[in-house]
């Protein structure tokens, strides 16, 4: 049975680690409510330069661009979304776990695709398995911002252009509410699926239509990653949120235990001073 002295300590140690969980509870709870704020404010101008792309590529008959046709696929390009740090519960495990699962039942050959790593997380779990990674991103601020990530956006829509990658997928959190957080496949490139989120407009555009899809549709291609980023880092800053309210929810119950344990431990040491006592008088008499 462990001595009081020993349950004492582990009560502080678990008092000052409730501390911290709980602080880290609270600056999650502040990024959270700036990443949501940031992926709202994004989804009105990912909506209208969809319904731009959508209109032009459609009105235009006769008019084509690589990135809207499907070409033989040879090899396929992963962007991963994860964190640079953990304590975030299943964030990182649950999208990790299902971009492998989904390599091993579509490829059997490691030169049929390639990483994208956003994220330190993701960066390393691959490299540790051999797989290769062809462009990597960390450090990214919580609160990131499109020029942050133009040095990945840029050179993935490139691979695709230049004909790195046939086919490019996208994985991460979608943010659904703070306690739900949704692993999300989209397929980024070629872009055989796009079509305008409301009513198809008629647009009247100068040069040509090609010259406009040109700069629109890699624009659009790295909004999707931007997009995707923003979701990502409110779904990881409300996963680590809950994470830590657990933890503190844990060690508060973990304090309970331990007091009462501590209290029956020193109610049994003072029982056993107070016989020996007696025990003690009664042998003088």
């Amino acid at each position: 049975m462990a001595s009081l002295r020993d349950i004492k300590t582990r009560i502080n140690s678990t008092k000052k680690t409730s501390q911290i969980t709980k602080a880290m509870e609270m600056v999650s709870a502040a990024k959270w409510n700036r990443a949501v704020q940031n992926t709202h404010s994004f989804q009105p101008y990912m909506d209208k330069i969809q319904e731009v792309a959508a209109s032009v590529a459609a009105g235009s008959k006769g008019v084509s661009h690589p990135m809207l046709v499907s070409r033989p696929v040879k090899k396929t390009g992963y962007i991963v979304i994860t964190s640079d740090r953990g304590l975030a519960g299943a964030y990182n495990s649950s999208v990790l776990r299902h971009v492998l699962q989904t390599i091993q039942s579509r490829h059997k050959s490691q030169d049929e695709y390639a990483i994208i790593a956003i994220g330190r997380v993701g960066r390393d779990f691959f490299v540790k398995r051999g797989v290769k990674v062809a462009l990597e991103i960390v450090g990214l601020s919580d609160q990131p911002s499109f020029a942050e990530i133009k040095d990945i956006t840029s050179p993935s829509v490139g691979m695709f252009s230049d004909g790195t990658f046939d086919e490019l997928y996208m994985y991460y959190n979608h943010y659904v509410s703070a306690i739900q957080q949704d692993v999300t496949e989209r397929k980024l490139l070629p872009l055989t699926d796009i079509s305008p989120s409301g009513k198809m407009v008629s647009y009247e555009f100068e040069p040509s239509a090609e010259d406009i899809l040109e700069v629109l549709l890699p624009q659009y291609a790295e909004s999707l990653i931007f997009g995707a980023i923003l979701d990502g880092k409110a779904s990881e800053h409300a996963a680590r949120m809950s994470a830590m309210k657990s933890a503190t929810d844990n060690a508060k119950e973990l304090i309970n235990s331990l007091s009462l344990q501590y209290n029956r431990a020193r109610q049994a040491a003072i029982t056993q001073e107070i016989t020996e006592i007696v025990g003690g008088v009664a042998a003088l008499e």
